[in-house]
């Protein structure tokens, strides 16, 4: 069951974030992002009524607030990214965000398995790899997004670490307490750059298909956290680019070169080593 649900929650985010992508070149990523949270906050607490689980109080659920918050400056690193470059190349490199939760056990002193190492390195040696492309004339030069994607992974690994603690308690609180912080700073950012959070009528299904499904994703992934350990969830989980680059593949013609799709492949599996550790 955790394995299922894990892999649900990494076909949801791969859609929501092919969506998100897609809003994120027609809209003001803040605007993408408030009224996507806010759909998805709507449908957590339909969760919490439906789950029939009791408050579990405001300490216990901190850690999936930070998260929630974390969360959300990933994703709109991520959709900024995916506005300006390819996903193909964006989406993959965002996956390295197991190596955020390792590197907090490394700071209270828990040593990085031998596979855990190689999986570093396979990530890094994956995000070199795309993160680089020729110029026009001739050179080298930082792919389009590739450190927004950076920025994604390290927002994304916050939120796994945040949103495991906060599960212990509740898995569906604890995704409420991430979109009940996440919705108030999206909004503000919006009105504090004076960024409108109307969205035309024929792209409303479109940003609303953004929030249902990374909403039902992070419940998916939650409720996989309190079936088995955070880093075999994670696992499945960081598998979500794939989706995202293949949804890119067929629906946009993305075409990238042998040298990236390896690249690509290797950072996913980089991060699925480094999250089975």
């Amino acid at each position: 069951m955790a394995a299922l649900l894990a892999l649900a929650g990494a076909l949801g985010w791969g859609v929501g974030d092919f969506f998100g992508g897609i809003a994120s070149r027609r809209l003001a990523v803040l605007t993408v992002l408030a009224v996507s949270q806010a759909v998805g906050l709507v449908g957590a607490y339909l969760w919490v009524l439906a789950s029939g689980d009791a408050f579990p109080g405001v300490g216990n659920l901190l850690p999936a607030a930070v998260g929630g918050v974390a969360a959300l400056a990933g994703l709109a690193a991520l959709y900024r990214g995916f506005a300006l470059g390819a996903m193909g190349i964006v989406a993959p490199i965002s996956a390295a965000s197991p190596v955020v939760p390792l590197a907090i056990d490394g700071a209270h002193g828990e040593v990085p398995s031998g596979s855990q190492w190689a999986g570093v390195v396979l990530v890094v040696t994956g995000i070199v790899t795309l993160s680089w492309e020729r110029s026009t004339d001739g050179g080298r030069r930082v792919a389009a997004g590739a450190g927004l994607a950076v920025l994604a992974a390290l927002g994304f690994g916050a939120f796994f670490v945040g949103i495991d603690a906060g599960a212990d308690e509740s898995a569906a609180w604890a995704v409420a307490a991430s979109r009940t912080a996440s919705v108030p700073v999206a909004v503000v950012a919006a009105l504090v750059t004076a960024t409108a959070i109307t969205v035309p009528r024929r792209t409303l299904p479109l940003v609303a298909a953004v929030g249902i499904f990374d909403t039902g994703a992070n419940v998916f992934f939650a409720a996989a956290t309190t079936r088995a350990a955070v880093g075999i969830v994670a696992v499945l989980g960081s598998l979500y680019p794939v989706v995202t680059v293949v949804l890119a593949w067929l629906v946009l013609g993305e075409r990238l070169g042998t040298p990236k799709r390896i690249g690509g492949a290797v950072a996913v599996a980089g991060a699925a080593l480094v999250a089975a550790g």
